[in-house]
Parts: structure tokens; C-alpha cells; sequence
């Protein structure tokens, strides 16, 4: 391949890849349709400044991430590919800079083309360009960080420090705007070893102040703004969403410290097999100043979050683009060398789970079907496995001259499997869909009513109407929910009658419920017998009139 048609392939199967699959399957909860939502909820209402969710005080992240959402559906409409837009264009340009650091760190264009490969089909990469939430967003900020640090640090000319640090301040200000000030302590953890190391500490002293400066400029005027809306932002936001989830013993998604390892070894996957030799690579070359700053990048927030109380899969997104530069440059050497045992072997364990995971699906659908008359969807789940099977087997046998088949055979898997999933799943998982169904009825209703936040944001998005009751349910919303003016969002178990009657006397009632055991039994045994009901997996609809006079 000629390197002039290598960024061109790249786009192209950006393109494919992360757009086609965007609209394909409803919103999942709670996250997509919690991020939906609220980023609607500022197109709706013109207030950019304060996160509000379904019109209650939401301060768990700051406002850039839901503004860029905002874009993507104000650009392609309040829908599927709208809100999920932001979350693949993030992720394309994450993987742009990976090809563009490859170029800088060893100036090879199949290497350059390998490591950005090698990212863009990693299987949780892929996934996440296709999940509306703000961790491709803020995964993005800290790449854009990283490698404008690398530039500044690896140029000799003036002009190109400055443009090098100023563009870390920028990422630094807009990462912090969108999850908060772990885009600001990221790169001071892989910078400050790094200049240590290298003896040009004085170097950080005088650009670092640029880039500080830089990001002061970019959130400033968000954090001045947002502190005289909502006086109480800062105190909640960096205590309750910092402070007590890294340190808190009541910290949320408690997790032993080895946690991340396993998952980064599953993270790796289709190219799992090229993680022993690329780490032993980077060990034995680790005095290599290029290669010293890659795992500073990869291991020093992966021992920062693994220390931490509070753990989630996504925290170490930002580790995985060094990982990639690192398995890309084993890899690339492999083949400068002819030496293709690890990537048959990767093939090899690829093929093996391809076929383990065909045949236990085949085993369930005749001992106890996982499809019930869905044949569209089990076709889908059979071509995306089948073609993960056939691009591994490529690899296992013709390993250096079908190096590249497991990233197409990933991204075909993790573009269809979504689409793919049983209804019994979508009914549960997905209840935009359901509402969907049955949107022009509840359109009509005057007021809404649910029992659970995912279901409730899915029927906000959906009708565009952020004033939903919350029936016995107060989850995430428990800080919004204190404050005087959002008390008539709550209606509790005993209240829910009174409340039912005053809102008949108005209108009709839309209400949407999850019905998961005897408690949820219970509380749709509370309300009025009379109207419409649909029901659809775990999800009841109703539609009840509006009292006689």
C-alpha cells in the first residue's frame, strides 16, 4: 500500500465502521438516554450553563460534554445518530491522533497506519464510538493532551513548543469541562517523571505556564457562569463526584486494586495475543525516550485509578491509545522481520472464541432459544460472528501477509451484534423503542408519569417533555431533588393516588413503568385500572384518561 492511500483507507473505514451502526438499536439505559436527555434538554430550554435533568439540578459533570451531544442533534436532528454523533466523531479523532503520534515517534507509515489499526478496532474502542456518553468525549481531551505534549516535547523550533503547550491547555480546559479535573492531573502524571528523567524539568517551568494559562482562558467563563447560576455546583461537584469516589469508604463501584488488570487483557481484544511481546518490547527498550513517555502514558494512570476506591471499566479508556501505539510497533517489527508466530497465535485464540461462542449460541437456541421468531436479528448476530471467525482464520494461517484481518473482523462484529440482540433484551434495555411505538398517544397526554429514571429520560427524549413525575424513584437524583422547587417532580407510594386524581382533573396521564418484581407489581397495582395498557419485556404502558368532571 502506497502511504499517500493509507489515511484515505483510515477515513473510509471510520466512516463505515462508526457511522452506519449509529441508528441501528434504541437508546440503552441508563446512560444513553440520561445523556439524551439532558444534552435535549439545553437545545429545549436555551440554558447552556446548568445541567439539568429532566428539568432537575444535575451536577454530576460539567457542561461541555452534554453541549457537544446538543451539537450532534441539533445538526442531524433529535434522534439516534443524532445523539450518538459526538461519541464517533470523538472516537475518529482519537484514532487520527494516534496515526499522527505514530508518524512523530518512529516516522514508519505502515507502522503509523498499524497503531491507529490497531486502536480504531480494538473491541471496546469500537463499541464506545457507538455509545452516547461522555467517556469517548473525555478520552479524546486526554489523547489531544498527551499527544500535544509529546509534540512540545519532541520539537526543537520555538514556535512549535508554543503551538504544542497552548494545545494542551485546550484539551486540559475542554477535558475538564466535560468530566472534570482528571484532565488537568493526567498529564502532569506522565509529564513530571518524564522531564525529571530527561533532566529538562526547566522546560516545564517555563511552557508549562502557557498551558495552564491556555486552560484557565478555555473554562473560565463556563466556571464563573455556572457559579453564579448555581451557587452550590462547585462544592457538590468536586467533593461528591472527586474527593468521595477516589477516596470516600462510601465510594460508588467499590473495586479491589487489580481490578483494571484483567480488563485491560480483555480491552486488548482482537489483538490480545500481541500484548506479552509488546510490553516485553517496551520493558527491554524502556531508556528509549519515546517509548519511556508510552508507558508513563499507559501505566501511570492505570496505578492512579487502580488505587482509587471508586472503579469503572471506562476509567482507563485513556490507556488504551499507548497500549496501541506500543502493540503497533511490536507488530510492525514482526513483519520487518518476518516473524509472524504472534499473530498467528493471536488468529489462533481469536478463532477459538469465535467458534466457542457460535456454538454455545446454537446450543442455546435449541435447548432454550434465545430468539423467538427473530430471525432478522440471529441472522445479523451469525454474519457478525462468522465473519469474525473467517478474518481470524486468515490470521491463523497467513498471519504476515492477513495481518490486518481480526480489526475487520471486530469492527463487523461490534457493528452488528447491537442490532443484532434479542427483542427480550431490547424490550428491557432499550424502552425508547417501545415508547416509539406509541409516541403519538402519549403525546397527547397532559401529564407523565414512571417509576424509573432510564425509562423516564427514554420518555422525555422521545416527547420532548423534560417535566416527568418520579413514582417512588429517586436513584441519581437525590442531591436534584432537595432543593424546594423540584419536590413536585417526587410522588412517593402513599401520594401517588392523591397525585393521580389532581392530575385527572387536568388532562390525561401518560405513565411508563418497569416491572421487575413484587415491589413494581405494587405500585402499578396503585394506579387507576382504567385507559390503555401495553406492555412489551419488563416495560407496561398506560395511558389513562382524564377524569370525568
Amino acid at each position: 500500500m502506497t502511504r499517500r492511500w493509507m489515511l484515505p483507507l483510515l477515513l473510509a473505514v471510520m466512516a463505515l465502521a462508526y457511522l452506519l451502526p449509529l441508528g441501528t438499536h434504541g437508546l440503552w439505559i441508563p446512560d444513553e438516554t440520561r445523556y439524551a436527555q439532558i444534552s435535549q434538554e439545553m437545545l429545549l430550554s436555551g440554558n447552556w450553563v446548568s445541567p439539568h435533568f429532566m428539568s432537575v439540578r444535575y451536577f454530576e459533570k460539567p457542561a461541555a460534554g452534554y453541549w457537544m451531544i446538543a451539537l450532534g442533534q441539533a445538526l442531524f436532528g433529535q434522534n439516534l445518530f443524532g445523539v450518538r454523533f459526538a461519541s464517533a466523531l470523538s472516537t475518529g479523532l482519537s484514532v487520527l491522533l494516534c496515526y499522527l503520534i505514530a508518524g512523530r515517534l518512529w516516522n514508519q507509515p505502515r507502522k503509523s497506519f498499524a497503531c491507529a489499526l490497531l486502536y480504531m478496532s480494538l473491541s471496546v474502542i469500537a463499541g464506545a464510538a457507538g455509545y452516547a456518553n461522555l467517556d469517548p468525549q473525555f478520552t479524546f481531551w486526554v489523547n489531544l493532551s498527551l499527544v500535544a505534549l509529546w509534540f512540545a516535547l519532541d520539537s526543537a523550533d520555538r514556535r512549535q513548543r508554543l503551538i504544542g503547550w497552548a494545545v494542551l491547555g485546550l484539551a486540559c480546559g475542554m477535558g475538564f469541562m466535560t468530566k472534570g479535573f482528571l484532565a488537568w492531573l493526567l498529564p502532569v502524571l506522565i509529564a513530571l517523571p518524564w522531564v525529571i528523567w530527561q533532566k529538562r524539568w526547566r522546560e516545564l517551568l517555563v511552557y508549562g505556564p502557557l498551558a495552564i494559562v491556555v486552560a484557565i482562558a478555555v473554562s473560565l467563563p463556563w466556571v464563573l457562569a455556572v457559579h453564579g447560576q448555581e451557587p452550590d455546583y462547585w462544592r457538590f461537584f468536586f467533593w461528591h463526584e472527586h474527593i468521595r469516589r477516589f477516596a470516600g469508604d462510601d465510594a460508588q463501584h467499590d473495586a479491589p486494586w487489580w481490578y483494571y488488570l484483567p480488563l485491560l487483557v480483555a480491552f486488548s481484544l482482537p489483538w490480545v495475543a500481541l500484548l506479552p511481546p509488546a510490553l516485553k518490547q517496551a520493558w527491554q527498550t524502556r531508556r528509549e525516550a519515546n517509548i519511556a513517555f508510552l508507558l508513563l502514558w499507559l501505566l501511570m494512570p492505570l496505578l492512579f485509578f487502580s488505587i482509587s476506591k471508586g472503579k469503572l471499566p471506562s476509567y482507563i479508556l485513556p490507556c488504551l491509545l499507548p497500549l496501541a501505539l506500543l502493540m503497533g510497533h511490536a507488530l510492525d517489527d514482526r513483519l520487518s522481520r518476518q516473524q509472524g508466530r504472534a499473530l498467528g497465535i493471536n488468529g489462533l485464540l481469536n478463532l477459538v472464541l469465535g467458534v466457542t461462542v457460535l456454538l454455545a449460541l446454537v446450543y442455546l437456541q435449541l435447548k432454550k432459544p434465545l430468539y423467538d421468531h427473530e430471525l432478522h436479528n440471529l441472522v445479523l448476530v451469525f454474519i457478525g460472528l462468522i465473519g469474525w471467525i473467517i478474518a481470524n482464520l486468515l490470521q491463523a494461517f497467513r498471519p504476515l501477509q492477513c495481518w490486518a484481518a481480526p480489526a475487520f473482523g471486530s469492527l463487523l462484529l461490534i457493528g452488528l451484534v447491537p442490532a443484532g440482540l434479542p427483542n427480550s433484551v431490547v424490550a428491557n434495555k432499550t424502552p425508547d423503542q417501545f415508547i416509539l411505538e406509541h409516541v403519538d398517544e402519549l403525546a397527547q397526554t397532559h401529564q407523565l408519569l414512571s417509576n424509573d429514571l432510564g425509562a423516564a429520560s427514554a420518555l422525555a427524549w422521545r416527547l420532548k417533555r423534560p417535566e416527568v413525575a418520579f413514582y417512588n424513584t429517586i436513584g441519581e437524583l437525590k442531591y436534584g431533588l432537595e432543593y424546594p422547587d423540584s419536590l413536585k417532580h417526587r410522588v412517593d407510594s402513599d401520594q401517588v393516588q392523591q397525585w393521580m386524581q389532581g392530575a385527572r382533573q387536568q388532562g390525561s396521564v401518560g405513565v411508563v413503568m418497569r416491572v421487575k418484581g413484587d415491589d413494581e407489581l405494587h405500585e402499578l397495582d396503585q394506579l387507576p385500572k382504567e385507559g390503555k395498557r401495553y406492555e412489551q419485556g419488563n416495560m407496561v404502558i398506560l395511558i389513562i384518561p382524564q377524569a370525568a368532571p
